[in-house]
């Protein structure tokens, strides 16, 4: 028993930060941010970070676009508009699980260094729109949840 726990902490050994925040009814409205605080205590070291985003059958797009945006500690902000693909070419999901649900791991920075000592802001928006709703006043269904995850760069 005591090496099956050894086998999945060294799994996840190099996890910095890990939550998920949930879509309340899977109805993401765009209007609705995503928020993450994450503490830094380490300076030096280089980082990825990822976006992790689960959905079921009722997403409708074989594509995703997030505006993603990092604040440091000292005010100084990043912000970054990312599409990432949902679907193969022939329409089969993407991403992990066995269930209607499927979790995609998305890249969004790497090789970071959080240079900075303080609390780090970060903030996703959906952007996806219909050819129907230009203006975004629809909400993006089918997404359960949104995390963010960073982790220490393997050496």
């Amino acid at each position: 028993m005591s090496i099956i726990a050894l086998l999945l902490f060294s799994c996840n050994s190099n996890m910095v930060f890990d939550q998920y925040k949930a879509i309340e009814n899977h109805q993401w409205h765009s209007e609705n941010d995503i928020n993450f605080i994450v503490s830094n205590l380490d300076t030096i070291s280089a980082r990825n970070v990822f976006i992790n985003i689960r959905n079921n059958k009722k997403y409708e797009f074989s594509s995703l676009f997030l505006i993603a945006k990092m604040e440091f500690p000292s005010g100084y902000r990043v912000v970054d508009t990312l599409e990432y693909e949902m679907t193969d070419s022939y329409g089969n999901w993407l991403g992990s699980g066995f269930t209607d649900i499927k979790e995609n791991k998305l890249f969004y920075k790497e090789n970071v260094v959080f240079s900075e000592k303080g609390d780090y802001k970060f903030k996703v928006q959906q952007v996806t729109r219909s050819v129907h709703d230009i203006e975004g006043k629809l909400p993006l269904k089918g997404i359960t949840d949104v995390g963010l995850y960073i982790e220490k760069i393997k050496k």
